[in-house]
């Protein structure tokens, strides 16, 4: 029997790579490719030749030099000449002119001059020509090919360890994994490459220069007949179902942030966008979204979360109101990391506007930005009750938001006011929960003999606390509870680490807050941190004789383990049988002897009552409020309530 024939041969990933590559860098602005040949970078040659020869990009030029040192300079040399030459165009003058007139409009960032090399010593030849751009300022893409990462330290041939090669004298190196075909890698790749030519620019940073992205592919690196067509097309789509154009994100340089073109200026009058507010995006964000009439989705250490426009418990009112699919732009400011939910709206196919005054790098976690400002266009701030309506009816076959009766709003409701009605059922919602003690019996609840839980102490800490004051709190559970409770019309200074949102080093970061806090004057500091947190760190309690006193109450949810992790996938029953040892790691410490041992007043309290007169009068130097909670329940008891949520949503 014969047998059938087969069908067109699949494109290789490494080839579909390097023609994604070669559109984004066009839809960057790179006009001037250099290369030397080599069988690793072959993808990038054969996509750069099919490129030039389809003309679907007349503006794109392709050097192609015998030596990579030749070639590195010969990159240099173009982007030195382009450089001159926008130089010359921004003065008016012009090749046979001696007019003075100047030039209608300043040319933007000069576009990086990319270089191509393969493995091997290729990459270091480069070397002479970066040192140059290096001290120059000259802006250069060194596109350095690469064995895929099973290979390296194995003896392959020409293989040996080129990222970051070239040390201090790049503004960026990358280290791009070699492509496997899987969903969304090419909006990854197309997102690095927007970082790099950002930094090769420096557009963010004033300071252009050479910046190495290296680039790994794995055999097959030779395109079939089929993959001639896609490289002789235009841009690429990522793969998987319900393919789309994949987003470029467009980064504004600096000395035009405030003063934004106008098309920046225009994404103000999207209605239907929302704020985030992440890790120290601070005022500005609560001060944009209420300006523009925007919801606010702020995180408990943004610095914006309070005021009207703050959706109460966002992170359930994103996975249960169908409000949420209808999102159809979100700002973000800050760093936010706390939520899923709100990585997964970042992610979502929503234009997202990212806002990062930071010098170089911007946070994107998605990597789905489609524009990244350094700071907030003044025009945005100064049109206060801008436009806040959506006039357009919710989606066919789901339901409006309810109001307090029940009833569902007409369309074209203000947009604003949807989600100030969602927050504010979701709020009840959590309220009803917390007071009914969530679940885990008759004796639970807010009241002031009722037996505490973890929510209920959160609530207790934010009604505690007073714009005033400093709240330090834990980068694990305490931030999560904190962020579903918290209803501040002004916040008080709430400090969180999250760079990295580990729970080390917290207590010693509470004192640091506190001294630094009390050096101008009688501050009232206080934490709010898990069991495992304050373990790890208790030796942050030591103080010498001659080292100044502090004032600081801490108050330790002790669940006797990691009750974060029951929240997440690792709490589910199919797990059960190690959960305990190897996620929730119970650990029986005597929190009061520990805290003796270092001479620090400790207290133990058993009710919410209890709880509420400690938190109103702190006790003088360092204390400690520990509050013992059951942990067993905090995986069905969350998920309990957030499906509470999205019913009372009408998710």
């Amino acid at each position: 029997m014969s047998a059938a024939p087969s069908g067109p041969a699949a494109s290789a990933p490494s080839v579909v790579a390097a023609h994604t590559l070669v559109e984004t860098l066009v839809g960057l602005g790179v006009r001037e490719v250099v290369l030397a040949p080599g069988s690793r970078s072959a993808p990038l040659a054969y996509a750069l030749a099919h490129a030039v020869r389809s003309g679907c990009h007349p503006g794109l030029r392709l050097h192609v030099r015998v030596d990579e040192r030749d070639a590195g300079f010969l990159a240099l040399g173009l982007a030195k000449g382009a450089g001159l030459v926008a130089g010359r165009s921004a003065r008016g003058v012009t090749a046979g002119s001696s007019s003075d007139v100047p030039s209608p409009a300043a040319p933007s960032p000069t576009a990086p001059v990319a270089v191509v090399t393969t493995s091997g010593t290729a990459v270091a030849n480069l070397h002479p020509a970066v040192l140059e751009a290096h001290h120059a300022g000259v802006p250069l893409l060194l596109l350095t090919a690469d064995r895929p990462h099973e290979l390296r330290g194995t003896g392959a041939n020409q293989t040996g360890d080129q990222v970051g090669i070239f040390g201090t004298a790049t503004r960026l190196a990358l280290d791009v994994p070699a492509p496997t075909g899987r969903p969304g890698e090419l909006g990854d790749l197309r997102a690095q490459l927007g970082r790099a030519v950002a930094a090769a620019t420096g557009s963010r940073t004033a300071s252009p220069g050479p910046v190495q992205v290296n680039l790994a592919y794995r055999d097959p690196l030779v395109p079939t007949a089929a993959d001639v067509e896609l490289l002789s097309r235009g841009p690429a789509v990522d793969g998987g179902a319900g393919s789309s154009p994949l987003v470029l994100a467009r980064v504004v340089p600096r000395e035009t942030a405030t003063d934004a073109p106008a098309e920046i200026l225009a994404l103000a009058d999207e209605p239907a966008t929302v704020v985030v507010a992440g890790d120290g995006a601070g005022d500005v964000a609560r001060a944009l979204a209420e300006a523009r009439g925007w919801p606010l989705l702020a995180e408990v250490s943004s610095g914006a979360a309070a005021g009207p426009n703050l959706v109460a418990a966002h992170r359930l009112v994103l996975g249960g109101s169908p409000l949420t699919a209808q999102v159809h732009q979100v700002v973000v400011l800050g760093r936010p990391t706390v939520s899923r939910p709100v990585q997964t709206l970042l992610g979502s196919g929503s234009r997202v506007v990212v806002v990062a005054p930071g010098a170089e790098q911007w946070p994107d976690a998605a990597r789905s930005a489609s524009v990244v400002l350094a700071a907030v266009p003044s025009a945005w701030l100064d049109q206060a009750g801008g436009p806040d309506r959506l006039d357009e009816p919710d989606e066919p076959g789901r339901p409006g938001e309810p109001d307090g009766s029940g009833a569902v709003p007409a369309a074209g409701r203000s947009w604003l006011e949807r989600w100030q009605t969602a927050s504010t059922a979701a709020r009840t919602v959590v309220e009803t929960t917390v007071a009914g003690g969530g679940g885990t019996g008759p004796d639970a609840g807010t009241g002031t003999g009722a037996r505490p839980t973890s929510l209920a102490v959160a609530a207790e800490v934010a009604r505690a606390s007073q714009p005033d004051d400093v709240l330090v709190v834990g980068s694990s559970s305490p931030a999560r509870d904190l962020e579903l409770v918290a209803s501040w019309h002004d916040a008080p200074v709430v400090v969180s680490n999250r760079g990295l949102a580990g729970i080390d080093g917290t207590v010693s970061t509470v004192v640091g807050v506190a001294l630094a806090a009390q050096a101008t004057g009688p501050t009232t500091v206080r934490a709010l941190l898990g069991d495992l947190t304050f373990l790890h760190d208790v030796g942050g309690l030591l103080r010498g004789p001659d080292e100044p006193a502090v004032q600081a109450q801490v108050v330790v949810v002790n669940d006797d383990g990691g009750a974060i992790f029951a929240t997440l996938e690792h709490g589910r029953p199919e797990h059960a049988d190690i959960f305990e040892r190897v996620f929730a790691t119970p650990h029986g410490a005597d929190l009061g002897a520990l805290c003796a041992g270092y001479g620090v007043h400790h207290e133990a309290v058993s009710s919410v009552g209890a709880l509420r007169e400690v938190l109103a009068a702190p006790r003088p130097g360092i204390s400690v409020v520990e509050v013992v909670v059951d942990r067993q329940d905090r995986g069905p008891q969350g998920r309990a309530l957030a499906d509470r949520v999205t019913a009372a949503l009408g998710g």
